[in-house]
């Protein structure tokens, strides 16, 4: 099993539908759904350009081998997949709550 990382707004993901693929709300601009592939470099990325975000957040645990999109990594120290089409909902193996800190910066996924 392959595993990416996906942060998302709580209220955002439980506003879908669950029983649709996924698919963030950038994704009609950007095309793709950034990824990581751990959960110590989500938080990384979200403190450097979601900081300001309020909200709980959530990690999405993504078995890329069963994913129905492509998944590729245009870093070449393969940091930040990109998933190009809908995460269909049997690839998230798992949804895990982003702790912040007393600061109110991203600390960990649970």
């Amino acid at each position: 099993m392959a595993l990416t990382y996906h942060a998302t707004p709580r209220t955002y993901f439980d506003s879908l539908d669950a029983g649709e693929p996924y698919r963030p709300a950038e994704f009609g601009s950007d095309g793709f759904i950034h990824c990581t592939d751990g959960p110590d470099r989500l938080v990384d990325v979200l403190n450097e350009f979601y900081a300001d975000r309020s909200g709980d957040w959530i990690a999405l645990v993504i078995d890329t081998d069963h994913l129905t999109s492509p998944v590729q990594y245009e870093d070449p120290n393969r940091v930040f997949p990109h998933v190009y089409g809908p995460i269909n909902r049997d690839a998230i193996v798992d949804v895990r709550p982003i702790a912040r800190d007393a600061g109110g910066r991203f600390a960990a996924v649970a």
